[in-house]
């Protein structure tokens, strides 16, 4: 009970300060001025037997400092303003809570290492079916015709409007093999309609006397 300690005379006064090391809170007495530790209380679970509140007051608490050497002692502490210690409550309490939710998430991971392995691999013999819509190719729709192809796969292309055909003759052919860029040369041999040149044994005829 707060009322049995000597309220009006406390034994030492200064500023009260929470830290954590890992998972371990420490309640730190300090000189108000110069900052220097006048004692501390490791806790390391709240609420617990390192902090306790008395039965008579939510303004005090009794609290285990330790030295570091083993040595503990039990002190009573208040605070004047009743915010203060509310705040001193709630800073312990959040830092339990980060606490618990650290080790819950160090459970689940260590119990999705430990648990079976998801093979999403084919079995041998396993086969998948897709349902993919609207993609089947419609036939028969097209109305382009194809160019007629000529000898040795290549496509030739119509005579052009307005030329005047030649009848009765047959075009001569090439006697070398023409080769278009990219193509390979063929025994097939490329034959076109030729200008029509004047009567001779020879219709290539003379090209240094070639009239017309």
């Amino acid at each position: 009970r707060a009322a049995e300690w000597q309220l009006d005379q406390p034994a030492w006064s200064g500023r009260l300060r929470i830290t954590a090391k890992g998972s371990t809170a420490f309640i730190k007495l300090e000189d108000k001025t110069s900052g220097e530790l006048f004692a501390q209380a490791p806790v390391e679970q709240f609420p617990g037997i390192a902090v306790e509140g008395v039965t008579d007051s939510s303004r005090y608490f009794v609290i285990r400092i330790e030295d570091g050497n083993g040595r503990r002692a039990f002190i009573g502490v208040g605070f004047v303003d009743r915010g203060d210690a509310f705040d001193f409550n709630v800073a312990l309490q959040d830092h339990f809570k980060w606490v618990r939710q650290q080790s819950e998430l160090a459970r689940q991971a260590q119990d999705l290492e430990q648990g079976p392995k998801l093979d999403l691999g084919f079995k041998e013999g396993q086969t998948i079916k897709l349902n993919i819509a609207n993609m089947k190719k419609k036939e028969g729709t097209g109305s382009t015709r194809p160019r007629p192809a000529g000898p040795g796969g290549l496509s030739l292309l119509p005579p052009p409007p307005g030329g005047k055909s030649i009848s009765g003759e047959r075009p001569a052919p090439l006697s070398t093999s023409a080769q278009l860029p990219g193509t390979p040369i063929t025994d097939s041999l490329l034959s076109w309609p030729q200008p029509t040149a004047a009567p001779a044994a020879d219709i290539w005829g003379d090209f240094a006397k070639a009239s017309g």
